[in-house]
């Protein structure tokens, strides 16, 4: 007990002196004086994810279909301001893209690229929404080890990022993964408006290639920085480093598994992708619908014969 005592009050105390090196322009702005909203949010989704399923095991599930398009093409904004933000931003201030030390101070382009990036920490937040319309549709199956450890670090680990680190080389990895939410959440778009759609969306299985490759860049980004000496905290590349590893492992097999272990006739008949993470898109698929057309005749087979 007394171990765990003293374990608390170190942390409590770096936790203290971290504060007196963390950005102080981003101090006052919503959700960044204190890590409890961003963990109480975590904590709810964390909660939704067992309470959610039992809520819905003996309901029919939500279609959302309308729901789901206007979500998917807002995210499509919402990431394509981030990264347009980041690249005009960066080149503005004379960003260089190999190595770019954090600069604290109040210039105007400085900002706007803490501000876009502080953003791209509130856009993780919202895709938690991701998850909760899987298991509004009862798609609990789809909700994956990798699915709920990609959605619930990103927003964390990024509020650390926007707390000690908005600018710099924070932009280069901010950027590339923003510019591929605008891909993605196109797809995702795209699909939610049915099966008429779906079926010229074949390029489904290169969005999980093109997150590989970005973990890939990531490493490769901070390993130059690291072996140059480039002045950006080394503890947040290292940090980098070993995060993208986890992701290359995880989509990896994920990828695997959906591309390589089954066979290509199911290919064809699989629910397209959700973040690199799943099989099923969080709009509407035609599968699903052969399924319910389906459930309907054999209900109304059943009323007959009755």
């Amino acid at each position: 007990m007394e171990a765990l005592t003293h374990f608390m009050n170190d942390t409590v105390e770096f936790y203290r002196w971290s504060l007196t090196i963390a950005d102080k322009r981003v101090e006052k702005w919503p959700m960044m004086s204190s890590p409890a909203p961003t963990l109480a949010i975590s904590c709810l989704y964390l909660l939704f994810l067992w309470a959610g399923p039992k809520y819905m095991q003996n309901r029919e599930p939500f279609q959302l279909r309308k729901t789901l398009i206007v979500y998917n093409f807002s995210m499509v904004i919402l990431n394509f301001y981030i990264a347009k933000e980041l690249l005009l931003g960066a080149r503005a201030a004379g960003y260089s893209y190999l190595c770019q030390p954090v600069s604290y101070s109040n210039d105007v382009n400085e900002v706007r690229i803490a501000s876009a990036l502080w953003w791209y920490y509130i856009s993780k937040g919202v895709e938690y929404l991701d998850t909760v319309f899987f298991i509004l549709r009862k798609k609990i199956n789809q909700v994956s080890f990798l699915h709920v450890y990609h959605h619930c670090t990103m927003f964390i680990l990024w509020w650390i990022g926007i707390k000690w680190v908005p600018g710099g080389q924070s932009f280069f990895g901010a950027g590339i993964n923003s510019s591929i939410h605008v891909l993605m959440y196109g797809y995702y778009g795209l699909a939610a408006f049915g099966p008429k759609i779906q079926k010229f969306l074949w390029w489904k299985k290169y969005l999980t290639i093109i997150q590989m490759i970005q973990f890939h860049v990531t490493i490769g980004h901070a390993g130059h920085s690291l072996y140059t000496g480039c002045p950006f905290p080394a503890w947040m590349q290292w940090a980098l480093i070993g995060y993208a590893v986890t992701f290359i492992i995880l989509f990896g097999n994920f990828y695997y598994q959906t591309y390589r272990r089954t066979p290509r006739s199911a290919h064809k008949a699989a629910k397209p992708v959700t973040n690199g993470v799943s099989m099923a898109t969080n709009g509407y698929n035609k599968l699903q619908e052969v399924e319910e057309n389906g459930q309907k005749q054999q209900k109304k087979g059943r009323a007959k014969r009755e």
